[in-house]
């Protein structure tokens, strides 16, 4: 019982590495989209 237990935990984890990495990238292209309308914005304001 304690095994299966074990080697649920285990792909837990991987799922939540998984889903942290694909957060952690998401948050990068959302950042740069972010700078990317600032720098627009910047343009605009300064022209």
């Amino acid at each position: 019982m304690s095994e299966n237990l074990s080697s649920h935990n285990i792909e837990n984890d991987d799922c939540n590495i998984f889903n942290e990495d694909t957060d952690y990238k998401d948050l990068i292209v959302k950042l740069k989209e972010i700078k990317s309308t600032i720098a627009s914005l910047e343009k605009k304001i300064f022209k």
